[in-house]
C-alpha cells in the first residue's frame, strides 16, 4: 500500500515497511544533496508532541540494502520513543557509487537532515550504528562527520580496505571482487585503485574523530569463521587512543592468529550483561573511544550497542541571541 503525505510543503511517497519489519516502520524516499537524487529509507518518527528525542541512524551491512532485516533496532526505538532512519546509501558495496563513496557520505548526512525536518529530533544524540559494511561506513562516517555524532556503534567493521582486499583475496571470498568492481581495479600499490581505496578507507580519516563517544565491538573468531580479521577493530581504535593505551603490533597479530587474548594483556575483564551470552574478553578505553573483543565471531549484539548508545549525549553550547 502507498500514500502520499506532505513534510515541510514537500509531496513525499510513503510504503509500508518491508516484510520482517514492525508494521510502525514506514518506506520513504529523501533528496540526497549530492545530487539531487531521491534516495530510498526506512523511518519512524515517535508520536511526542513538542519533546526532541533521540535519533538512530541504522546501516545495512556489505552486501545488502536498506531493506535488510535489522528489525530490532527499529523496535528498540518504537519502544523507547526514538526516531530512527534505515538509509540505503546506494545499496550493496559492489559499484562505485557505493562502498564509501561521497555519494555514500553525503546520503547518509541527508538521511539525518530528512530525520531532522520530518521529527522532533534532539541533536545532542543523534547516533550511527552498523555491523560489518555498515561497521565499515560507521567508521568512516566517524571520521568524516564527527561533529554530528554523539554516539557511533560500529560492530566487526572493515577499516581499511586495501588491507582488506589482500585478505579476502588470499581466502578467496568473493569481497576482493566486490572492492575491485567499486574502485576500478585491483588495489595494488601505486594504482589508481589504491588511491581511491584510501579515499573510501576508515584509517583515513579517523583522526579526527578523537573527541567521537566511539564503540568498537569484534568477536574473537571473526576473520577465521567470519569475514574479517579482528586487527581491522584493534587497528581501529589504536588510531584514537592515547600512546599509552595502544596495542602492539605483535599483540594485534597474536589476537588474530590465535583467536585468544594474548597472555601479554593483563586488563581486567569485565562482565557486561549487556552482551548476554556473548562473554566479553577484552575492553579498552582511551578517552572517549572503546574497543571490545567478545566471545563470538562476524555478529553484532544490538541490545549491548543500544545500551550503550543510550547513555551518550553530546554537551553542546547554547546559541548565542
Amino acid at each position: 500500500m502507498k500514500l502520499f503525505v506532505v513534510f515541510v510543503g514537500l509531496a513525499i511517497s510513503v510504503s509500508a515497511a518491508p516484510k520482517g519489519w514492525p508494521k510502525e516502520i514506514r518506506e520513504i524516499k529523501y533528496l540526497s544533496k549530492v545530487d539531487n537524487s531521491k534516495q530510498p529509507a526506512l523511518f519512524f518518527a515517535p508520536t511526542v508532541r513538542g519533546e526532541p528525542r533521540p535519533l538512530l541512524v541504522g546501516l545495512h551491512s556489505w552486501s545488502s540494502d536498506y531493506r535488510q532485516n535489522n528489525s530490532p533496532y527499529a523496535t528498540w526505538c518504537i519502544e523507547h520513543k526514538w526516531n530512527f532512519i534505515h538509509p540505503n546509501f546506494r545499496g550493496p558495496n559492489r559499484q562505485p557509487q557505493a562502498t564509501g563513496s561521497e555519494r555514500v557520505v553525503a546520503d547518509i548526512l541527508s538521511a539525518v537532515e530528512y530525520a531532522k525536518q520530518n521529527a522532533a529530533v534532539d541533536e545532542t544524540r543523534i547516533y550511527l550504528l552498523g555491523a560489518s559494511g555498515g561497521g565499515y561506513a560507521a567508521l568512516l562516517m566517524a571520521g568524516r562527520a564527527p561533529e554530528v555524532w554523539a554516539g557511533i556503534s560500529a560492530w566487526v567493521p572493515i577499516s581499511d580496505l586495501t588491507k582488506w582486499y589482500a585478505e579476502t583475496s588470499k581466502r578467496k571470498l568473493k569481497y576482493s571482487r566486490d572492492i575491485e568492481l567499486s574502485l576500478g581495479g585491483k588495489p595494488l600499490l601505486g594504482t589508481k585503485a589504491e588511491a581511491e581505496a584510501r579515499k573510501r578507507s576508515p584509517i583515513t580519516y579517523l583522526a579526527r574523530a578523537k573527541g567521537v563517544a566511539l564503540d568498537i565491538n569484534a568477536g574473537i573468531t571473526d576473520g577465521h569463521n567470519g569475514s574479517v580479521p579482528i586487527s581491522h577493530s584493534l587497528e581501529a581504535f589504536n588510531l584514537l587512543a592515547a600512546a599509552k593505551d595502544r596495542l602492539t603490533a605483535k599483540q594485534i597479530s597474536e589476537f588474530v592468529c590465535t583467536a585468544k587474548v594474548p597472555q601479554s594483556i593483563t586488563d581486567a575483564v569485565l562482565v557486561d550483561k549487556t552482551y548476554g551470552a556473548k562473554r566479553v574478553l577484552f575492553r579498552r578505553q582511551s578517552g572517549t573511544a572503546r574497543v571490545t573483543i567478545f566471545q563470538g565471531g562476524h555478529e553484532i549484539i544490538p541490545a549491548a550497542a543500544l545500551h550503550w548508545l543510550g547513555k551518550q549525549q553530546t554537551m553542546r553550547a547554547p546559541k548565542n541571541e
